[in-house]
């Protein structure tokens, strides 16, 4: 039966990927995703069959049981692996493809009142880490990584690295993201600020070379930073 077999799969992925879990019980018993997981198979089975009130209940009901909001009428590829949950939200026309990791507090949602599609497509293998939002009806492409807390408003193409707010491509290449690797991420807030301090540094050396130092800049400037640009 195809429903037993998308959950044996979605209990393999868990094993896979998760170092803390021990065995398939305790997966099944313990990992919240897994029970979201196993709500929306039938849910999204009655939402296409027009009975949507009924889906929309059982949704709920999962939502009140495992914290995780999924609507009904999203797509969710195979092992999708939904990591603690807590918080998730996806959307009513939300896509998901195939071996995609969704961490805690996760958001695939929309940007207004727009009717149609107006959720995220997710690509396969893509790895979304804790609280980033993806809000808007683009793709984020294949093997992509969005890290966390970013917020994604446009196209993420296919082996890219997303961070930020708003988030802003930072890696783009032929190579895999390596998977549960949150942490090493570049960080393009702080490599704009170092590059304005070279700046301001240059300018100021320029000043002092033509003797204008003393009166382009402020007394006021802070005495490190004048003692820096001379």
């Amino acid at each position: 039966m195809r429903f037993l077999k998308d959950v044996r799969e979605d209990i393999k992925v868990v094993l896979d990927r998760d170092p803390a879990a021990r065995n398939s019980l305790e997966v099944l018993l313990c990992y919240p995703g897994i029970w979201a997981l196993i709500f929306h198979k039938p849910a999204h089975w009655l939402y296409l069959h027009n009975l949507k009130l009924i889906a929309r209940l059982l949704s709920q009901l999962a939502r009140f049981l495992t914290g995780i909001e999924i609507h009904p009428g999203a797509t969710i590829g195979r092992r999708c692996f939904i990591d603690h949950g807590m918080a998730v939200v996806i959307g009513e026309t939300t896509e998901i493809g195939d071996d995609v990791t969704i961490y805690q507090a996760v958001t695939l949602g929309g940007t207004g009142k727009d009717t149609g599609k107006r959720h995220p497509t997710i690509g396969n293998n893509v790895v979304i880490s804790s609280g980033a939002k993806v809000l808007g009806p683009f793709k984020v492409g294949d093997h992509s990584k969005v890290g966390a807390g970013s917020v994604v408003l446009e196209e993420v193409p296919a082996h890219s690295t997303v961070v930020g707010i708003p988030g802003k491509i930072v890696k783009i290449g032929n190579m895999r993201t390596e998977d549960l690797n949150q942490t090493d991420l570049p960080d393009p807030i702080a490599a704009e600020l170092e590059c304005l301090r070279k700046r301001i540094l240059i300018l100021e050396n320029r000043l002092r070379e033509i003797g204008e130092e003393d009166t382009l800049i402020p007394e006021t400037m802070n005495d490190s930073v004048r003692k820096e640009a001379k």
